[in-house]
Formats: structure tokens, C-alpha cells, sequence
């Protein structure tokens, strides 16, 4: 039997080294896969973009579109809104689709959904996308990064993406991965608020934001995947009183939004 294995790494490039045998779990927590997560969840159809040209093409493709990102932090020029998941979460205008931009999470996006396979996880359905890839046999849960930097948020949620599937008998990948998982598997979201993303936000008063995060954590039961540039959703019974319970794989079905 082939071992199943779990590799964690980060930066946009590196989907590179996984693109033949691996799916992609791809993760930013602060904030572009909590944004898109919230949007798809809200029933709104949400598309990625790598860059803001991009941005602006995939636009004119669709019908009255939410221009929503941030690039270094800063709304782009000619976009609605900033990259804001708390935002969007109450937004009623729910027939325009997202065009979605940010400084590395899009990009990462848009690497993986090259890839055969490729999710997305954040804070809010970390459990749920972890089980829904245990039919595959070897997963690579990629964070952003910034700036040169592995995001504290994106190790931790990459490390319990990685805690969840080494409960299903995966063995990590390298002494990288083992490291990043066993430092972080326990700790609370709140930790995240000790890195520069989450400071940034308060600095910012873009603190609604950080909260949005640190209350919404695992509470979506679905999968989020990548078809092409478009995120779907894979709904399934989930039984949110017991976070460590599998749907049933043959209850679980793809919608495209």
C-alpha cells in the first residue's frame, strides 16, 4: 500500500514542485482564502486574479462585477472594495459576481488551479478540507506568504490542515513539515495576532477584519475548490457538533455557482 503523505510549504513558486501526483491545498488566511471562502458560501460566484490586468480582463468577461483587493495592503485603483471578508459577509448585493486580487493569495490561486486537484482552506473550513482530500494520497497545503516571509496565520492553519490528515494515518514529507506541524497543531487562532498581518490590520483600522478571522473558525462544513480561476463549492452533511467526524464521501457533491 503507498504511504500517504502530507507536505507543507509556501509562496506562490512553489506549486511548482507539487504540480504532478500532489493536490494543492492552498491557504491565505489574511485574508484572500477567508474572502473567497465567505463569498462562495454566501452563494456569489468568485474569481481570482493573479495580477490587476488580469483582474480588469475577467472583469469585462462577466456582468456587473465587485472589483474586491488589495495590492501591499492598499486598495487598487479602479477596484470597489478593499480585501475585506467581513465586509463582503454582509454585502446584499449577491448577483455581482467577485473579481478577487491580493498580493500573493490570488496569485497562489491561480498557480494552483493549473494543478489537477487544488483547494482552498482557512481558519473557517481548515477541518472539512482536510477530509475531503483524504482520497488523496499525497496532498501539499501551501501557505502565501508575504513579503519573504511564512505568514504565522498561514502556518498555523497549513500545520492543522496537516495535524487533521496525519489523524488519518498521513506521514509528513519531510522534517520541514513534521517541525511546522508539531509547533503549531495546538495553538489557539488567537496566536495569530502576535504576526505582521494581523498587526498590520490593527495599524491599519482594518481590525474588523482580524476579528472576522479569529470568531469564525471552523465553521463552515464544505470544501472549496479551484476550477481554473473560479472557486466551487463541495457541500456535504457535516455534523458540526463532532469536528473530527467525516462526511460520508459518496453524500458529498460538486456545484459550480
Amino acid at each position: 500500500m503507498m504511504t500517504k503523505t502530507v507536505a507543507i510549504d509556501c509562496f506562490p513558486e512553489s506549486v511548482e514542485r507539487y504540480r504532478t501526483g500532489f493536490a494543492i491545498v492552498a491557504i491565505d488566511v489574511i485574508r484572500a482564502t477567508t474572502t473567497a471562502v465567505t463569498v462562495v458560501a454566501a452563494g456569489r460566484r468568485c474569481f481570482v486574479a493573479p495580477s490587476a490586468e488580469a483582474a480588469f480582463r475577467l472583469a469585462w468577461t462577466l456582468d456587473n462585477p465587485l472589483l474586491v483587493g488589495e495590492l501591499r495592503g492598499e486598495k487598487p485603483y479602479g477596484f470597489d472594495m478593499n480585501n475585506s471578508p467581513a465586509e463582503l459577509a454582509v454585502r446584499s448585493d449577491i448577483l455581482r459576481p467577485v473579481v478577487l486580487l491580493s498580493s500573493s493569495g490570488t496569485r497562489l490561486m491561480h498557480e494552483a488551479g493549473k494543478c489537477q486537484a487544488a483547494y482552498l482552506a482557512c481558519f473557517r473550513n481548515y477541518a472539512f478540507a482536510a477530509r475531503f482530500v483524504r482520497h488523496h494520497s499525497r496532498v501539499a497545503v501551501i501557505g502565501a506568504g508575504s513579503r519573504g516571509q511564512f505568514r504565522v496565520e498561514d502556518q498555523m492553519c497549513c500545520a492543522w490542515v496537516g495535524a487533521e490528515l496525519m489523524k488519518a494515518g498521513y506521514e509528513p514529507k519531510d522534517t520541514r513539515t513534521a517541525e511546522i506541524i508539531g509547533r503549531w497543531r495546538d495553538v489557539p487562532a488567537s496566536a495569530c495576532g502576535t504576526g505582521s498581518s494581523a498587526k498590520y490590520l490593527v495599524r491599519s483600522n482594518q481590525a474588523r477584519d482580524l476579528e472576522f478571522i479569529l470568531t469564525h473558525v471552523n465553521d463552515l462544513g464544505a470544501a472549496f475548490l479551484l476550477n481554473r480561476d473560479e472557486v466551487v463549492i463541495a457541500h456535504g452533511d457535516y455534523n458540526q457538533s463532532d469536528p473530527h467526524t467525516p462526511a460520508p464521501e459518496e453524500q458529498l457533491r460538486i456545484d459550480r455557482l
